[in-house]
């Protein structure tokens, strides 16, 4: 890398590079806890349940002994192929079943996002706010609309700890370096607005389930103090779930290409046709080859946290958050061979109008910040150096497969009978009618 394309990455995504390339990721107080296994642990670990070498304390406090990653491909092929060596060959990949919480200082604030307009938030928020400050002593922001709540207003509990709670207003106040840990009480939508507040690191979001779905939120609140004290004591897997950098570059008739939007998103973009009648015309490109054109409602471009959202509903595969992919769903596409995709993570796509398209498109972020494409304009898409380390309730596997069973009902179908039930079914119905037919024999005789 030279030193303008070394530039031009610092200006697009706000990321620190030193000049080997090595990336830096900032964050206040939470980080995750690095493990790196070397080929002969990671053997040993598949086919011993103590790790090999890990005493088992250890074992215990990894709880899985196998790691989610692949393993590692060999690099020689039949007696004469191999893989050409080169300098992007070498990188480290953290097992995503060893991503733990830890501190390495105490966290002192919080940031707490209640769900807005229902009134059975309330009562838990109230709770929770004043536990964390009269026996965390913890410092606790809240939305200022909250301070504005009539119910609120009401609440005696509420009134003793309302001076001493931080406020902030989304898109005034910079949140960034001041935030140590967030938590989340409603549904899904509480943690795409933390997602939303913080552009770059995110603290660590613990999120209590008390919306609708709740697919994202794998806490109940009973018992929420053990629960949080566990976390602020550093006992906590997380799921880093993976974002997608958004830019939008306009067309300019004296600057050319000039970028006007640049947003990180949980779930997905989406580009559809609008109010416009006419079907969406879009180009889509990979890494600057163009892939396809697609011609019906829109496209959606997800995570793999986003794949049970919108794109499950449009036809999608759902993926396990940890899988490091960028989805391309079509959304009632004009062909009926256009199946959804899933790319590698470390792609670029690029997508703009068609040169024969009847009308604009609309783009929208996370359901939010609606904009027009325009003729010329286009949109790029990366992931981004910057996920969301969400705490995990048990670990990444059970809490994901839990949220298909509880809130998508996952293959939930009555079971198909044992042959010895229907055998035994079939006999008491044929005995059923002899038994019948005796008896009218009888009345006849």
């Amino acid at each position: 890398m030279n030193e303008s394309d070394l530039s031009l990455a610092k200006a697009m995504v706000g990321m620190e590079i030193n000049t080997t390339g090595t990336t830096h990721r900032k964050s206040v107080v939470g980080r995750v806890q690095e493990k790196v296994f070397s080929p002969t642990q990671r053997n040993k670990c598949e086919t011993c349940s103590c790790g090999g070498e890990m005493d088992q304390q250890k074992a215990q406090d990894r709880r899985r002994t196998r790691s989610l990653n692949a393993p590692s491909p060999v690099q020689q092929f039949g007696p004469c192929g191999r893989i050409m060596k080169n300098s992007a060959m070498v990188m480290t990949i953290q097992d995503p079943a060893s991503q733990r919480l830890t501190w390495y200082k105490p966290p002192l604030t919080v940031l707490v996002i209640k769900k807005v307009r229902d009134a059975s938030v309330l009562s838990p928020f109230v709770q929770l706010v004043h536990w964390l400050i009269k026996e965390k002593n913890m410092v606790v922001f809240v939305e200022h609309s909250v301070m504005d709540d009539s119910m609120l207003q009401a609440n005696s509990s509420f009134q003793a700890v309302k001076d001493k709670l931080m406020t902030f207003q989304d898109g005034k106040d910079d949140l960034t370096d001041k935030i140590d840990f967030i938590i989340c009480l409603g549904g899904d939508g509480t943690l795409l607005y933390a997602s939303l507040l913080f552009q770059q690191s995110v603290p660590p979001v613990m999120a209590f389930h008390l919306g609708s779905l709740g697919f994202l939120t794998p806490f109940e609140f009973e018992n929420f103090q053990d629960q949080v004290t566990n976390v602020l004591e550093g006992y906590a897997a997380l799921t880093l779930r993976s974002r997608l950098r958004c830019i939008i570059m306009r067309k300019d008739e004296e600057k050319g290409l000039v970028p006007s939007t640049n947003l990180l998103v949980l779930n997905e973009v989406v580009i559809d046709r609008g109010p416009s009648p006419y079907l969406s015309n879009i180009d889509l490109f990979l890494d600057g080859k163009h892939i396809t054109s697609v011609q019906g409602d829109g496209l959606i471009v997800s995570t793999p946290t986003g794949s049970t959202a919108y794109a499950v509903a449009a036809g999608a595969s759902m993926i396990h958050p940890s899988v490091p992919a960028i989805m391309v769903t079509p959304i009632c596409p004009h062909s009926l061979s256009f199946r959804p995709i899933v790319v590698p993570a470390g792609v670029e796509l690029k997508i703009m109008l068609s040169n024969d398209a009847r009308s604009t498109a609309c783009v929208s972020f996370d359901g939010r910040y609606q904009q027009e494409l325009r003729q010329g304009d286009s949109l790029r898409v990366t992931t981004s150096i910057y996920p969301v380390p969400s705490i995990c309730a048990q670990d990444q596997i059970s809490d994901w497969f839990d949220s298909l069973a509880e809130c998508l009902h996952w293959n939930v179908r009555k079971r198909q009978k044992h042959l010895d039930e229907l055998s035994d079914l079939t006999q008491s119905s044929s005995n059923d009618t002899l038994d019948s037919l005796e008896q009218s024999e009888q009345i006849d005789s």
